[in-house]
């Protein structure tokens, strides 16, 4: 068994542990408050702004809407991957990676081995462990979360917009942790370009909708405009549920001091116990000693 002062010097770097998961709960809490409310209002405009841009271009049945809707030849492929700057969360950053590595083993399998496939990473911690797999990671942009505002986003979707078209690359998945509450967050997989269209059968109503301008027209304007809003709405929902993650591991951090402090201070207090009960048996036999 441990001595006193060995144990008591545990129990005091425990309790030290503990105070500082608690401030990084108390901190995450109140980053995911703001994060949280940020992505349940941004939700419902990027969906909605998706069905109408489904409605207007899927009734076009087919036309040249867009060059981000050309279907080309798989022959290079973009994997963005999305996790954060820092750790302390979990399985936050793993679980998007084991996605990752699902995804390059079942849909690219041939695709990368032919080194087809390029690899983006955004976060330090993702880039991390990619790094350590041995995958080559192509382009990293880290920054984004030092700065992360929607200007900073629409320039990176810009950018990535104008390779597609240039044809530098042919299909862009994003890989991120999609929000869903504050203890739960889900990896998955979105496809970014080219845009899914599915042609819509005409309807009785359709007569009754007056376009100014053309159909076309408004759905070459709201494509760009749709990508932008669809790339900040990932980077939201990872950057919220990062916030999740770390507190719910702050917190299970926290509960599992306070549960390794208690049982240290009982197996303390039965140490002390017997310290003490062995001195007043060593005592009493001396003294007996003595009067024999």
């Amino acid at each position: 068994m441990a001595g006193l002062k060995e144990i008591r010097t545990r129990i005091t770097s425990i309790k030290t542990t503990r105070q500082v998961t608690s401030a990084m709960k108390m901190v995450s809490a109140a980053k995911l408050k703001k994060a949280q409310d940020a992505i349940i209002n941004f939700r419902p405009y990027a969906q909605r702004l998706q069905v109408i841009m489904e409605q207007v271009a899927g009734s076009l049945h087919g036309q040249n809407i867009s060059p981000y809707c050309a279907k080309r030849d798989t022959e290079n492929i973009l994997l963005i991957v999305i996790t954060s700057n820092r750790g302390l969360c979990g399985g936050f950053n793993s679980n998007v990676i084991k996605e990752f590595q699902e995804v390059l083993s079942t849909k690219y399998s041939a695709e990368y081995s032919a080194g087809r496939v390029k690899i983006m990473a955004i976060g330090k911690q993702g880039e991390r462990l990619l790094k350590s797999a041995r995958y080559k990671v192509d382009v990293s942009n880290n920054d984004i979360w030092d700065n992360f505002s929607y200007p900073a986003v629409e320039t990176m979707a810009n950018q990535l917009m104008e390779e597609f078209s240039q044809g530098i690359f042919d299909k862009v998945d994003i890989l991120f942790n999609e929000f869903v509450n504050a203890a739960m967050q889900r990896p998955i997989v979105q496809e970014f370009l080219p845009v899914q269209i599915q042609e819509s059968e005409q309807t009785g109503d359709e007569g009754l909708i007056i376009y100014e301008p053309s159909k076309s027209e408004i759905a070459r304007e709201m494509i760009p405009r749709m990508l932008r809003t669809q790339f900040y709405k990932a980077l939201l929902d990872s950057w919220a549920a990062e916030h999740g993650a770390r507190m719910t591991a702050m917190h299970l951090a926290t509960d599992n001091a306070t549960e390794l402090i208690n049982d240290l201070t009982l197996v303390y207090n039965k140490a002390r116990q017997a310290t003490i009960t062995k001195e007043i048996l060593e005592i009493s036999a001396g003294a007996e000693a003595l009067r024999g």
